[in-house]
């Protein structure tokens, strides 16, 4: 009798292991599916510092991986830290745009940020860090993520591999606002890129004084198509 009470109990619990993770890769949506199954761009600069770091950290990390030689300490007085931090987010596209960079948003939605992640393209983003009793808006570098762990992978603060898990880092990315961008060489189109968007784009990056670099980024969308 043992052995077959036993043998029902494997069953049983085979199947709720088999249950539990259809349930998991079900809880992915089909634009995540399509996706390949774990990206790492390694080739992401990371600078090192605290937390309340990240913006300067990220950016000159987007500026290096486009060529521009800058450290996060010479980003700091034209982002006006310490001391600008409620307009950091809007600081900070205004700096990449005087680099001759696009700024391109993104939609505040996993898919959206995984996609281009998937295309080799890191992605500046703010999240939201803490406890239920204390929680700040950090900024860092969606550099990767695991689609069948279901984890994304951030460049920020002292981690070079912060791993959260999907619904953890969709919940902190929204808590502080879902805002994410790319910071793009003119000539360098985002995965599926939104047309409309770009142009906005390069019309932002001419305002900025760059009409040489929005040129050329309205020129590779017209080529593209």
């Amino acid at each position: 009798m043992l052995p077959v009470i036993s043998s029902f109990r494997s069953l049983v619990l085979a199947t709720v292991c088999l249950a539990t993770l259809a349930g998991c890769a079900g809880s992915v949506s089909p634009q995540i599916q399509r996706l390949p199954e774990r990206v790492e761009l390694n080739s992401v600069p990371f600078f090192r510092g605290e937390m309340y770091q990240g913006a300067p950290q990220s950016l000159a990390a987007l500026l290096t991986l486009q060529g521009t030689v800058i450290t996060p300490g010479l980003l700091e007085k034209p982002l006006h830290l310490p001391g600008g931090e409620a307009a950091l987010q809007q600081n900070m596209q205004t700096l990449a745009r005087e680099y001759g960079l696009v700024v391109y948003p993104l939609d505040n939605a996993l898919p959206a940020l995984l996609e281009q992640v998937a295309a080799g393209y890191p992605v500046l983003l703010r999240y939201t860090e803490g406890t239920a009793f204390w929680s700040a808006p950090r900024y860092g570098i969606l550099a990767g993520y695991n689609r069948q762990k279901q984890t994304v992978l951030l460049r920020s603060g002292m981690n070079r591999r912060q791993l959260m898990s999907f619904s953890s880092f969709e919940s902190a990315f929204k808590d502080a606002g879902g805002w994410a961008v790319l910071v793009q060489r003119p000539t360098q189109l985002p995965a599926n890129v939104d047309s409309q968007r770009w142009l906005k784009a390069a019309n932002e990056l001419a305002g900025a004084g760059q009409e040489h670099e929005a040129a050329r980024a309205t020129k590779a969308l017209g080529t593209a198509h």
